[in-house]
């Protein structure tokens, strides 16, 4: 899918300017584009994404889920396109571990191969918030029950073996379970889409929030954060670099995604870089300049 290229506004509200595309759909074509090759080593991973972005069902959950979030709560995008984004992010986040010869559960417990962990994480990211359409307490817990009549009529178009869809749906049901740890997550599969869940925080993404009226340091420290990259790390398999404006969005780091990754199942695996961009010195103070994960602690370099 081709990306398409706007040119910045800027947005002036209640005292705080900030830079953002034309278009809040730009990261997602950008996510699309770079997972679009992976593809062709998962095609079972692929075949799920494809029945349920194109479902009738699963896209009225997404629109009811992002419907409660944002309008009634005042919370940034829960629907399809942070579905979508979060689900590309796990699917790289996936990739890179697999390159390393780290090993999912569901080959370890024998329930599959690698592209059938990769199905698995596709389906868990992209329902795990369905759940807020009843309402967000308990939004994990609601989110499973819903996720698994989606799964049990789409699952039989790859899996005609019912014992094999039955063990990959459990995998897929504990990580949306345990998204948001409570419970935690016990499987790698369930780690990625924790994870992955905590990569959608840049600042067109927070946005909604703080024009709903949510003007706090959850709302502003997500407008701090410009950009998120997932790449090969130096001395872990993944290495992912959050780049802000503004030293509040560590606050939205520590918050959304450093948890997910100290306490969770890939912290032998994965860290976060932090850093501002030079250019903005005129407009930050920098309290930091750069600060990486170590040992479960956020330390400057």
């Amino acid at each position: 899918m081709p990306i398409t290229q706007h040119e910045p506004r800027v947005f002036k509200n209640r005292g705080v300017i900030i830079t953002l595309p034309e278009s809040y759909e730009d990261l997602l074509r950008q996510s699309l584009a770079t997972v679009e090759p992976l593809w062709a080593k998962y095609p079972k991973a692929r075949q799920m994404w494809d029945l349920l972005v194109q479902d009738p069902e699963a896209r009225a959950n997404w629109d009811m889920a992002d419907y409660l979030t944002a309008n009634k709560l005042n919370f940034n995008d829960h629907g399809m396109t942070h579905a979508q984004i979060a689900a590309s992010n796990a699917v790289r986040i996936f990739d890179l571990l697999v390159e390393a010869d780290v090993k999912p559960d569901v080959v370890a417990s024998g329930a599959g191969d690698l592209d059938d962990a990769c199905t698995v994480i596709v389906a868990a990211t992209l329902l795990h918030d369905i759940g807020n359409q009843v309402h967000r307490k308990h939004h994990e817990l609601v989110g499973v029950e819903l996720a698994r009549g989606l799964l049990d009529r789409l699952m039989p178009e790859i899996y005609q073996h019912i014992g094999n869809r039955i063990e990959l749906r459990a995998f897929s049901l504990h990580a949306i379970l345990s998204h948001d740890f409570d419970p935690p997550p016990l499987t790698f599969e369930a780690g990625v889409v924790a994870v992955a869940d905590g990569t959608d925080v840049t600042k067109g993404r927070g946005r909604k929030a703080f024009d709903l009226g949510k003007v706090d340091i959850h709302s502003v420290s997500a407008l701090a954060i410009d950009e998120v990259t997932i790449t090969r790390g130096r001395d872990v398999p993944v290495e992912i670099t959050v780049v802000m404006n503004n030293s509040a969005g560590i606050f939205q780091i520590e918050e959304t995604l450093t948890k997910k990754v100290v306490n969770g199942p890939l912290r032998r695996w994965v860290t976060i870089t932090a850093c501002t961009r030079p250019a903005d010195v005129g407009v930050d103070a920098r309290i930091i300049e750069r600060l990486t994960l170590k040992n479960g602690v956020f330390v400057a370099e």
